[in-house]
Order: C-alpha cells, then structure tokens, then sequence
C-alpha cells in the first residue's frame, strides 16, 4: 500500500494555544483509520488541516503526494467530506443537494444525475429523491451528507462524526457502507467518540490529547497490550477489598461506585476474590476499546 496522507512534525497553532503539537503519522490507500479522543484533544483541527482549511503552522502535511499549502484547490477536488453539522440546502430537495454540489467539480450535468440517483440508492434515500431537506428525518439527513461527499468520487473521504445521534438501524446502514467503500478500495479517515465504532471500522486508529499522540494501532492489539483481554467489574469492595485487588499486581481502577481490574486472568482472579469477599458483586466482560480509551485518558468529563 502506498501512504495517501503523510504529516512530519505537523503543528498547528492558535495564539498561545497549541492544538496540534509536532505529530507524525501515515494514513495508507485503502483503510479506515480513525482520530479519537476527548473534546479539545486536536483531532478536527488534523482533519481541517488535510482539507486545506486550515493552514499548517509548522511542519509537513501532504495529501495525495501534493503539499497542502501549494496545492489546496487540486488535493479538495480529490476529497469528500461529511461534517458533523448538518449543512444541507433546506431550500432544494434531497436530488437537487447532491446535483447542485457536483456543480462545484464541474461534473456534467447528465453525469450529476446519474451518480445523485446512484448515491441516493446506496443509501436507501431514493424514495426521497424529491423530498425537501426540512421533511427528512435526522438519520436521512446523515445519509445524504455522507451521500454528498461520495458525490465526485473521491479518493479520500472524511467522515466526522458520521452517525452522531443516530438509531441503532441507521447507525448500522453507514457503518455497512463504510465497509462497502473500504472493500471498493477507497480510503476513509473517520473521527468519533463511538468507542465501538472504531473498534468495528477502523484498520489503525490514533488516541490523541493535549494534541498529541497517545496510542497509535490496531484496535484489537490495542485492546490486547493496554487492558489485556478481560475486565472484571466490582461493585461494593472496600478498601481491604481493593488493596486485595491491587496487590494482584493487576491494573486497578476506581470509579465512583465501582472497580475495575484489567487482565488476561479475570476468571482465576474472581474465583479467588469471591472466597475472600463473598459479598462483592462482580462481573467479568471482554475488553473494548472504551476501556482502552478510558485508560488512557481517564474518567474525568471533558467540556
């Protein structure tokens, strides 16, 4: 595989601010590789920088071998984009959005057509077809934005976000169309704060805060290196209880009402912690890349 975006000691700035702070990473043809951590942690100001709608502040960022800062008209023709707002034009239907923005690739008319109502059936909207933005509902709105950003083919398609608030059937649609892509070759940088949304979609994923990298992989050995394969949950465990815990030598963590122990022996563990604490309750569950997350950057909520 060949690198389609390539950033070295990629900095980004705003006043004393440093959002994004000295970074490298490669993004190859042909996966979906994800920007995930807390509010603030610089991953849309990644993503506003490889649109070439954000200037660089220092170092190098190219997008399909070109220089974002020489060459921002000719690398935006070859991307598409699904931002997380929804920014679609109330006054045309769903048809006339997706034939109206082929008009900024200066695509045929007839080619337009052809490829709205293509789109349009990709996404399961083509009975909508002639319906008007303000009738559609939030999950309809998502499909067409990101029916919007395939509209001129790209070689790169960013996904922001993509089914924020969306039901469990509409969520599922994207994540299959997001595979479909994959399987046809495409390449998709995706940002989101569904944990197992990344863990489902992402071949490599970057954890960020304070703008830098925290973890960089695949998911699943992620999972495997940092939390190990199992979580054991407790709840009611006092302190002699979680000193026990903590003397296993496992890694051990406080909630507000609860503990959780990460490790490859949650089964042994638990059995040994239930005869010396019979009235904890616990639980053991695979671990996932929440727990991953959490770990990382902790529990603390983020404004």
């Amino acid at each position: 595989m060949s690198s389609v975006v390539v950033a070295r000691g990629l900095v980004k700035r705003f006043g004393n601010l440093t959002a994004v702070d000295h970074i490298d990473f490669n993004i190859e043809q042909g996966e979906v590789f994800g920007f995930l951590g807390p509010n603030g942690a610089g991953k849309s100001t990644i993503i506003r920088m490889i649109q070439c709608v954000s200037p660089v502040t220092s170092g190098s960022l190219k997008v399909l071998n070109m220089d974002v800062q020489k060459q921002p008209r000719e690398i935006k023709a070859r991307l598409g984009v699904a931002p997380q707002d929804d920014n679609l034009d109330p006054d045309f239907s769903v048809l006339q959005n997706l034939t109206s923005y082929a008009r900024y690739f200066n695509m045929p008319k007839d080619l337009a057509n052809q490829r709205a109502n293509e789109l349009l059936e990709f996404m399961q909207l083509e009975e909508k077809r002639n319906t008007m933005i303000d009738d559609l509902s939030g999950g309809m709105k998502r499909r067409l934005i990101v029916a919007r950003a395939l509209i001129n083919d790209p070689d790169i398609i960013i996904l922001d976000e993509p089914t924020t608030g969306l039901d469990p059937q509409a969520r599922h649609l994207i994540w299959e169309r997001i595979r479909q892509l994959k399987q046809e070759g495409s390449t998709v940088i995706l940002t989101t704060h569904y944990m197992d949304e990344a863990e489902q979609l992402c071949d490599r994923l970057v954890i960020m805060e304070h703008g830098r990298f925290l973890i960089e992989g695949k998911p699943r050995q992620m999972i495997s290196d940092i939390v190990g394969d199992c979580v054991m949950e407790i709840v009611g465990a006092d302190d002699e209880a979680e000193e026990y815990l903590r003397s296993t030598g496992k890694q051990v963590e406080r909630s507000a009402d609860r503990l959780y122990l990460y490790s490859n022996e949650c089964r042994n563990i638990e059995r040994d912690f239930q005869e010396l604490y019979p009235k904890s309750q616990s639980i053991i569950r695979s671990s996932t890349m929440e727990d991953v997350f959490l770990r990382l950057t902790g529990r603390r909520l983020r404004e």
